[in-house]
Formats: structure tokens, sequence, C-alpha cells
């Protein structure tokens, strides 16, 4: 994931993988990954994603990491949302009720900076996180994870899998020997998987399959 890229493609309106739907794998498996009381939840790479308001919503603390300065600005603004800005490490913390957006590199995120915000993680929605990172950074990535979760926290992570060849990333194709060994020591179970050829075939990519997994991991 070169920065230089995402932030490009918000100043340019390449954002396709924008949705203003709720993802349908949140209602979906919500009583597995959103059950048990309240929860305190990560959304790396969150862009402007209406998952956020949706989780708030029921209830539970939400932070999320974004590189895009242009993409929060559009979330408060279509969630009426008026941030205090303060920075927090190396990031700029715009908090209101029930959310906190940091504005800077994932990779920076220490739990110094969580509990200066607020406190440890129990829950990560990775929705395309992940997939958006080269393999060089993926390793790193879970790495940094890991050190921000409580003990037993839950990560629901969605995966695609393709043949990479046929088709440079992002998003990346990350098969699921790879997921199991970037999450090696904790239980990784997967929840669904379909072949969404039909959902993406529109965006002329050159692929005959292009399978979506849904993976619950608890640490």
């Amino acid at each position: 994931m070169d920065p230089a890229y995402w932030l490009t493609a918000w100043d340019e309106g390449r954002t396709a993988f924008h949705s203003e739907a709720v993802h349908p794998s949140l209602p979906m498996f919500e009583e597995t990954f959103l059950g048990g009381g309240a929860h305190r939840v990560l959304v790396p790479l969150c862009g402007k994603t209406v998952d956020l308001a949706w989780m708030i919503a029921r209830g539970h603390d939400v932070v999320g990491v974004e590189l895009s300065e242009k993409a929060l600005v559009a979330l408060h603004e279509r969630d009426a949302r008026a941030p205090t800005v303060t920075d927090a490490g190396p990031f700029r913390a715009f908090r209101s009720p029930g959310l906190t957006l940091l504005q800077g590199d994932v990779f920076g995120l220490t739990p110094e900076i969580l509990v200066g915000i607020g406190g440890a993680i129990d829950r990560v929605w990775d929705r395309a996180a992940l997939v958006a990172l080269d393999p060089e950074r993926r390793a790193r990535y879970v790495a940094t994870l890991r050190t921000l979760l409580a003990p037993g926290a839950v990560v629901l992570l969605e995966t695609f899998d393709y043949e990479q060849a046929r088709k440079p990333g992002p998003p990346h194709a990350v098969p699921e020997a790879e997921v199991r060994a970037l999450w090696a020591g904790a239980r990784v179970e997967r929840l669904a998987e379909h072949d969404a050829i039909e959902e993406v075939r529109p965006r002329g990519w050159n692929l005959d399959r292009f399978q979506v997994t849904t993976w619950r991991i608890q640490v």
C-alpha cells in the first residue's frame, strides 16, 4: 500500500471500493462478531464507510484509521458530525460521540496512542485493509494489530482470492494459507465464502473467479 496511491485515489475520486450501504457481513455475523455487550472496534483504512455509524448506533465505540483527510471530512459532513480535533502521536484525532478517527498511517498506531484516546481494542473490522496491502507489508500490518488487541479480541476479516497474475492489486489476492500463516496462534474460522465474479465483472477485470471469504479470528 503506497500511501500516495490512496491519497491520489481519494483526491481524484477513484473510490469504487466505497459503498453507501452497510457491508452485508456486519449484520450477517453481528452476533458472532459484536455479541456480548459493547465493544471498542478498530476499523483500519476506514475511508468514509457507513459501517462506522452502523456500529455506533448499536452502542459500540469505534476507532477508524484513514490516511485521507478528504475521506474523513466527507464522512463528518455526511453524518453531520462536528468533531474536536487534537494531536495523538503522529495522528490527527477527530473525536465525536462514539467515534474517534485517526488521520495517518495505520503502521504508526501503538498501544500508548490507544490508551490516550480511550483504551485497548477488542474487535477489528477488516473489510478491505489486508487486501489493500502488498505482500511485503501484510505481515507487518498483522503484527501491528496484534500489539493493539486485548486478550481474546476478535477480528472479522474479509479477503479476496483470484489469479493475481491476471490482475495487479489492489485489491490483492490473499489466499487461505496466507491468512492462517499471518494469524498463526490465533483461532481462525471460515464463516462464509462465495464467488463474486459477476459482481466484479463490470469493472473489466480479466478473471474467471473472484472468491470472497469472511473469517472470524480470535487471538
